[in-house]
């Protein structure tokens, strides 16, 4: 008998991804074949204080540590995920990080600290992407919202696989207050709500979005999703809704997501920002399905 030529495997789809956060930046080198890092994934501590030439100082020394792992396949671009409404590479807020951030054009201001083409995005956003393309969104189509619960509440909206960036649903208002203040995982630690009674507080804020947004899909992130089964169950919703799958990695795979996308034809070596084609803008699908953004009006809970 003859037999068959042996199948080559992929090329990997290697790109850089890093989660800024509150304690650590977290990176690694990402084959996108499979949304799994080629060797686990680095930790360096967040610097005091969050200035951006502390961040570009630590992201520096965690890119090269990153590029390291495999001289032969370093990847050409990075993903940058920080905790930022972020416009067209512009910071417009800053949690846990200096105040000096806000109007700071941070996308280009790390492709000239870093040498390595780079792209920024919301974490949360990071997340999602993430969620949405190997979690428990994968293969799902039509809008898939993403939510972490925990310090606060974060968003990310996926349509048809492409994000809607910036979508802060934590920031919704429940009875006067932002629904982070009462939805999230510390406010049910902080007023030592048991799981019934942050169950009502979570059907009520998941009530109001599913109204808004009509999706066919949510995922519920951060920590908590661990504890899935003391409080889905008494969820009761229209849409489906799923625990996540990923862990701490999904703003790492995010990042690098947001990296392809950017630079869909890489070069495998560090290069100036000049030898790059940039793609900043991240736009809402012009099929966007009519249900997503019905009833913004009525965005507020009294």
């Amino acid at each position: 008998m003859v037999k068959p030529p042996a199948t080559a495997a992929a090329e990997p789809d290697l790109w850089i991804g890093i989660d800024v956060g509150g304690t650590w930046f977290k990176g690694a080198v990402i084959n996108l074949n499979s949304g799994t890092p080629i060797s686990g994934v680095r930790h360096l501590a967040t610097p005091s204080g969050g200035t951006a030439g502390a961040v570009a100082n630590v992201l520096n020394r965690l890119i090269d540590d990153l590029c390291s792992e495999d001289p032969a396949q370093t990847p050409g671009a990075v993903g940058v995920a920080i905790p930022s409404i972020v416009q067209r590479g512009v910071a417009r807020s800053a949690a846990n990080m200096d105040d000096s951030w806000i109007g700071l054009d941070v996308q280009s201001y790390l492709r000239a600290r870093l040498g390595l083409p780079a792209c920024v995005l919301n974490d949360a956003d990071a997340a999602g992407l993430a969620e949405a393309r190997y979690g428990a969104g994968q293969d799902k189509h039509g809008v898939v919202l993403v939510l972490t619960l925990g310090t606060g509440i974060g968003s990310a909206l996926i349509v048809d696989g492409r994000l809607v960036p910036n979508f802060e649903l934590g920031h919704l208002q429940i009875d006067g207050s932002k629904a982070e203040s009462r939805a999230s995982a510390v406010a049910r630690e902080k007023e030592g709500l048991n799981w019934v009674e942050y169950s009502a507080r979570l059907q009520r804020y998941l009530s109001h979005v599913e109204f808004l947004l009509s999706p066919d899909l949510i995922i519920i992130g951060g920590g908590i999703s661990a504890c899935s089964d003391e409080y889905l169950p008494r969820l009761s919703l229209r849409t489906p809704i799923m625990p996540a799958r990923l862990e701490n990695s999904a703003g790492v795979v995010g990042a690098a997501l947001q990296a392809k996308a950017n630079f869909p034809a890489p070069t495998r070596s560090k290069a100036t920002s000049e030898s790059m084609t940039w793609n900043t803008s991240l736009q809402v699908p012009p099929d966007t399905p009519a249900g997503v953004g019905r009833g913004l009006g009525h965005a507020g809970i009294r």
